[in-house]
C-alpha cells in the first residue's frame, strides 16, 4: 500500500507522521515541491508488455504531462522479478543526489521507495502500482528498489542528458529505513 513516512532528518528511528490517503500524500509532498498523483493502472497489459504497449496504454496521461510540464520524451524502465545481479544497480541509487531536471516516474507495476530530503525532514514515499511522482530539479533525494527489486515505470524527460546524478556527499541515506523496511512498516500499520 502506498504510504508516506515523514521523519526528522536527525531522528530516523520512528516517523513523525504516516500518511496513506492519496490527496493527503499529494498535499504533504506539495509543500516540498514534489508532485504526487494516482493514475488508474488497471489497463490490461500482458506480463512483460513491451515499452510501446505500455506507452500506448498510458498515452493520454503521458501526453497531458508532456503538454503541462514540457517533457519531450518518455520511456519505460523495468526490473523483472528474479533479475540477477541487481545489487550494483540498487547501490548506485542509495546515495543522496539531485538532478538538473525533474525526475518523473509512473509505476505501472511493482514498487520502490523515493526519499526526499527537504526542510530538515526526510519524506519516504513508498510507491506502488498507479503512483506518479515528480521530483523537481535540484531536490535532494534517493531511491531504493529493495533487495529483490521488481518494478516497471514510465519515465519522462525534458532532456535525458540533463538527468545526470549530482551526488551531495551527505551520508544521510544510510541512516533511514530501506525500501524493504518501508514495505514491512506499511503492511504492519
Amino acid at each position: 500500500m502506498t504510504a508516506l513516512f515523514v521523519y526528522a532528518e536527525d531522528r530516523p528511528e520512528e516517523p513523525e507522521q504516516t500518511v496513506r490517503e492519496g490527496a493527503a500524500i499529494a498535499a504533504s509532498l506539495a509543500k516540498i515541491r514534489v508532485r504526487f498523483e494516482r493514475w488508474e493502472a488497471g489497463r490490461d497489459l500482458p506480463d512483460g508488455a513491451s515499452q510501446d504497449d505500455i506507452l500506448a496504454a498510458y498515452a493520454p496521461e503521458v501526453a497531458r504531462l508532456k503538454a503541462e510540464c514540457g517533457y519531450q520524451t518518455a520511456d519505460v524502465v523495468r526490473i523483472a522479478r528474479g533479475t540477477p545481479d541487481t545489487a550494483p544497480m540498487r547501490q548506485k541509487f542509495l546515495s543522496e543526489l539531485r538532478h538538473a531536471e525533474d525526475e518523473v516516474r509512473f509505476f505501472v507495476e511493482g514498487s520502490g521507495t523515493f526519499y526526499f530530503h527537504a526542510k530538515n525532514r526526510v519524506h519516504a514515499l513508498l510507491c506502488e502500482r498507479g503512483d506518479l511522482v515528480s521530483v523537481p530539479a535540484g531536490v535532494r533525494h534517493w531511491f531504493d528498489m529493495g533487495e529483490s527489486p521488481y518494478f516497471c515505470a514510465v519515465r519522462l524527460f525534458t532532456s535525458p542528458e540533463a538527468w545526470v546524478a549530482q551526488f551531495t556527499g551527505d551520508p544521510i541515506a544510510t541512516r533511514f529505513l530501506t525500501h524493504d523496511a518501508a514495505v514491512a512498516r506499511s503492511a504492519a500499520a
